[in-house]
């Protein structure tokens, strides 16, 4: 243990001394919670929701007819109750939720009057603000269309609410995606350059037939880049909260075993990486690239998934950073526990574990 810990303080100063390094580690984080929190939007279609219809009249299946019509929505299924409805919001498999009070078409004929509740899960505010102005958009056609041939006009009423983000808060949505992100290109570039650079300099052989066993050199590798992410990660925290009003609703301790375990399965690609690469050029390309693209594309902060074809939505599941994204939504910004993200941990878990050994298994401990 004393020589392992010697290593890895040598790591630290030749992190330290890498001024390259540093940018990537310390000013790319800065940067892209900077501009993803500030500059970027989205939109969504095929939007999974329910309908709470407690009326169950011609009017209300006229506007539920009409809904499910809308290329925008996918109509999931109708729920019974307001308890249906927010264990559905809870499992995040709904957007948007239409509730229709009793009597709504009585009080429409007879009143000239009725009301709708629409509520959106607003810790994605623009998608939700663009999928509320689609429901308002839908009951508006189908209020004229009722007026088209009467004297006295009827008015349908919306009311929006917004659970988890009222104040419909973008950077909400971006700070989950931008952890994702910051942690899987850094961990894995860092962690396939640092050892490439040794077989580049030729000092690897030299670490591979010393005493000291291949397995300690290779972790003395990763673990300052552990920490460093683990810091990493508690720099972006603060810049969400303290800069970007973005609250922390969940348990802190939930957060950082998650995001250790995230980490562990960065690391693990980056030194799969080093193992089939003998150039530093090399192995920061295939990193940025091969891993930025996916966590861009299918983790879902940027670009929905549902709006994919359905093969690209199943590669979608091989993502480790898509499961990590869900879990940093559910506990940082609806502030539940592992009972609600239990499945999608144990998925990131069993990713972590499949890669370190799969890592740890192709590393060539004889040179070529």
């Amino acid at each position: 243990m004393k020589q392992f810990l010697v290593f890895v303080r040598k790591e630290f100063y030749h992190v330290f001394r890498d001024k390259r390094t540093l940018l990537i580690l310390f000013g790319l984080p800065i940067a892209q919670v900077l501009l993803f929190g500030f500059a970027l939007t989205t939109e969504i279609k095929n939007a999974q929701i329910v309908v709470v219809d407690y009326s169950k009249d011609v009017a209300t299946q006229q506007i539920i007819t009409r809904i499910a019509a809308s290329p925008y929505f996918s109509l999931d299924r109708e729920v019974l109750s307001y308890a249906d409805m927010e264990r559905a919001f809870r499992r995040g498999k709904i957007k948007c939720a239409v509730v229709f009070p009793p009597h709504f078409n009585e009080d429409l004929l007879h009143g000239h009057k009725a009301q709708v509740q629409i509520i959106a899960d607003a810790s994605d505010p623009n998608t939700d603000r663009t999928l509320s102005n689609y429901l308002n958009a839908i009951i508006g056609e189908y209020q004229h269309d009722l007026n088209a041939n009467i004297p006295v006009p009827y008015q349908i009423k919306t009311e929006i609410t917004m659970l988890y983000n009222p104040e419909m808060n973008g950077s909400m949505n971006f700070i989950p995606g931008v952890i994702a992100l910051v942690l899987m290109i850094a961990c894995t570039t860092l962690t396939s350059v640092s050892i490439v650079r040794e077989k580049e300099m030729g000092t690897m052989e030299v670490l591979l037939v010393s005493p000291f066993r291949p397995l300690y050199v290779i972790l003395s590798k990763a673990v300052p880049y552990l920490a460093l992410s683990l810091m990493n990660f508690t720099i972006i925290l603060l810049l969400g909260v303290f800069l970007l009003d973005v609250p922390i609703r969940g348990n802190l301790v939930l957060l950082f075993a998650e995001s250790l375990f995230f980490i562990l399965s960065c690391l693990s690609f980056g030194l799969l990486i080093s193992s089939f690469t003998s150039s530093q050029q090399t192995a920061m390309m295939i990193s940025m690239m091969g891993m930025m693209l996916p966590t861009i594309l299918f983790t879902g902060f940027l670009f929905p998934i549902e709006n994919m074809p359905w093969p690209l939505q199943v590669i979608s599941n091989i993502v480790p950073a898509k499961w990590y994204y869900s879990i940093m939504k559910t506990v940082m910004l609806k502030g539940l526990g592992i009972t609600a993200v239990w499945k999608e941990s144990l998925v990131l878990v069993g990713m972590t574990c499949a890669l370190l050994a799969i890592s740890l298994k192709s590393f060539k401990i004889r040179l070529a």
